[in-house]
């Protein structure tokens, strides 16, 4: 299904204030010391950030993984972004599918908590960047 540009421009701002609400309750977690939950949102507050951009730049996208592909391959590997964002897209989704599915799995809240300033950076930078 192909977009009018009203179309994408309005889907793009949903998933940027999609990523920014999950990101606050990744937040509210934190506080709450509920590492399981904090690592999923904080995945998919990266996740809808991402998710605009290749919306933005009109990349059809299917599966998590298929986001993964197209965002190293369109912003990492061309520079527009740096690797260490990469990384963390990485490192989330790592983290969530233990916290989500590993019932035996212990999130170490350090490793959480060290990872919310970057997140919330990456989702600034994308935010920036759809508004161009």
């Amino acid at each position: 299904m192909s977009l009018t540009d009203e179309e994408r421009l309005i889907i793009v701002n949903l998933e940027i204030e999609k990523a920014y609400r999950i990101y606050n309750q990744a937040l509210i977690m934190m506080h709450e010391k509920q590492w399981d939950g904090m690592s999923n949102r904080l995945y998919y507050a990266v996740f809808h950030a991402v998710s605009a951009l290749l919306i933005k730049d009109n990349h059809a996208v299917n599966t998590h993984k298929g986001s993964h592909a197209l965002f190293a391959q369109h912003y990492v590997k061309t520079n527009k972004l740096p690797k260490s964002y990469g990384d963390l897209y990485q490192r989330m989704e790592r983290l969530r599918e233990e916290s989500d599915y590993n019932c035996t799995y212990d999130e170490d809240p350090e490793v959480l908590q060290r990872n919310m300033t970057p997140a919330k950076e990456m989702i600034d930078t994308i935010a920036r960047m759809v508004k161009e």
